[in-house]
């Protein structure tokens, strides 16, 4: 592919966390730690092989998402009064950088060692239509408090929107154990944004109370995930993004439990928002790594991101990135092994 290697490395740390990732997609294929019992277990949902990767009816598992994350109306946007043309690979829309994004190439390695992995990607101006020569770094780190440390950095020739996030799936009971309706949620956030039918945002911010999107509170997904309510119906379950409160960087956004493992994953971001995806599209045509399969709402993601389809959306805010300026960003999933 493109004439690059592939390989996976492993991250661990003396606690007995390891992460898997490949320089495919920037994917992370693997995670594991001790549950609350001590047995180690897998919380990532992936795949056996690049192949498998490539021609997953799901091609997201675990990549870096880019040069635009989350959807783009109607596959075009504007800037400086110029119109860009994205392919339409998701409806009407164009949705994570189009139909090879950052998630179907091979990045460069350019630095690894137990702990610490550092990728490089070169997107060429006008690749998926995106203007700019756009220089990428991505940094992953497994920290000794059981941190996965995901830094972003990009540089460009030309102004490009930019909204970089990590797509990783996660079971905290462990690949292939069924599905996540007693997982309990909290995100800290008042407001979310309400889609249409194609699941792009309708440009409105709409507070949460009174409504399933209030986590707030800890619940589970599988108490509000079939509520009546026109918002489900068009996520087909949680696919929406939530307006996360003002927060600073060692503050907890979100926070997961798994039911049986004890397993709980922190998130921390230093971006606005927070997509927060129920597996919903999960069809069981997978195999992964396990030998299982991804069934239906057997995962969930949290992808810490800047808002989707601002250039087309007054109401959010900028992910204009202009020539000398520098595009950077963090994300921190914790985890814990609670065994209350």
């Amino acid at each position: 592919m493109e004439g690059k290697e592939t390989a996976l490395f492993k991250l661990k740390n003396t606690n007995g966390m390891e992460v898997l990732i490949t320089n495919y997609g920037g994917c992370v294929v693997g995670l594991f730690l001790p549950d609350k019992n001590g047995v180690l277990t897998d919380v990532v949902i992936g795949l056996g092989s690049i192949d498998s990767y490539r021609h997953s009816t799901q091609p997201r598992f675990g990549a870096i998402i880019g040069g635009y994350g989350n959807r783009m109306a109607n596959g075009a946007f504007n800037i400086k009064d110029e119109e860009y043309t994205l392919c339409k690979n998701n409806g009407p829309n164009a949705l994570h950088g189009g139909k090879k994004g950052f998630r179907d190439v091979v990045w460069d390695v350019i630095y690894v060692d137990n702990s610490r992995i550092e990728l490089y990607y070169f997107s060429e101006h006008m690749e998926e239509g995106f203007p700019g020569n756009l220089k990428v770094k991505l940094v992953y780190s497994l920290t000794e408090d059981n941190s996965l440390k995901i830094n972003y950095a990009a540089t460009t020739d030309k102004p490009i929107v930019v909204n970089l996030t990590h797509s990783t799936f996660f079971n905290l009971n462990g690949e292939g154990s069924g599905t996540i309706f007693n997982h309990q949620v909290q995100i800290k956030a008042d407001n979310y944004l309400p889609v249409d039918s194609t699941l792009t945002p309708t440009g409105n911010i709409e507070d949460v109370t009174g409504t399933p999107f209030d986590f707030r509170k800890a619940a589970t997904i599988g108490s509000r995930i079939n509520d009546h309510s026109g918002q489900l119906k068009n996520g087909k379950g949680f696919d929406h993004n939530f307006v996360l409160n003002k927060h600073a960087m060692h503050t907890p956004v979100a926070r997961v439990k798994g039911d049986k493992s004890g397993i709980v994953m922190e998130v921390f971001t230093d971006q606005p928002g927070l997509q927060f995806y129920s597996g919903n599209f999960m069809r069981g045509k997978n195999i992964l790594k396990g030998g299982g399969k991804d069934g239906y709402r057997t995962a969930f993601s949290m992808e810490t991101q800047h808002f989707p389809d601002p250039p087309n959306k007054p109401l959010l805010t900028s992910t204009l990135l202009s020539r000398g300026k520098e595009y950077k960003a963090q994300t921190i999933y914790r985890f814990i092994a609670d065994s209350v």
